[in-house]
């Protein structure tokens, strides 16, 4: 969002508008969280038909609970990320898909955490993802439901309780530094 109204020369607007800051990253979060869900559900429908995959001990419910309280964390690490395009307009992009790569490396999406190598593997117990991956792993393999999930999901509740406030003090003290500094000026 930050990197598309640099772009789009609106950002100076954005920060300038009588509009609180949280009520403006809440709707951002809000419209992505509904996007990614329906997303996620096309994706799932579409490689289920295509495959031809057994789907029958799934437990949706499950599934959704890991994704939506997964995404409480993932809201606070993406509002942390989304200072770098603000304090550097030429690469804080490119830094945002630098973070957003190491997390998936990570999360166990590639190879389980206890087949990854000792380093990986010792960041990956600190990465939500991680907790997202195997919950949702589970619950559509192997059809736990949301009582064989309920550690997962107040994990990552808790976890987004923690980030999401510190990803909007840390926007914040990024956004204070960049009103001061003039980096909110159109570069691109």
């Amino acid at each position: 969002m930050i990197s598309w109204e640099r772009w789009e020369g609106t950002i100076e607007y954005t920060f300038m508008a009588p509009v609180r800051r949280t009520t403006h990253m809440v709707g951002t979060a809000l419209f992505s969280l509904v996007y990614g869900l329906v997303h996620t559900a096309v994706v799932l429908l579409v490689i289920v038909l295509v495959f031809h995959l057994n789907m029958s001990h799934a437990n949706y419910v499950a599934a959704t609970l890991v994704l939506l309280m997964g995404s409480l964390s993932l809201i606070g690490i993406g509002i942390m990320g989304a200072v770098l395009p603000l304090l550097y307009p030429e690469r804080g992009s490119q830094m945002c898909h630098v973070v957003q790569a190491l997390l998936v490396l990570v999360s166990g999406v590639y190879i389980e955490a206890d087949k990854m190598p000792a380093p990986l593997a010792a960041v990956s117990v600190l990465s939500p993802a991680r907790y997202i991956i195997e919950g949702i792993r589970s619950a559509l393999i192997d059809g736990n439901g949301v009582l064989d999930l309920w550690k997962t999901l107040v994990g990552l509740f808790l976890c987004g309780i923690v980030l999401i406030p510190l990803g909007v003090w840390v926007f914040s003290r990024g956004e204070q530094y960049a009103k001061r500094a003039g980096k909110l000026k159109r570069t691109g």
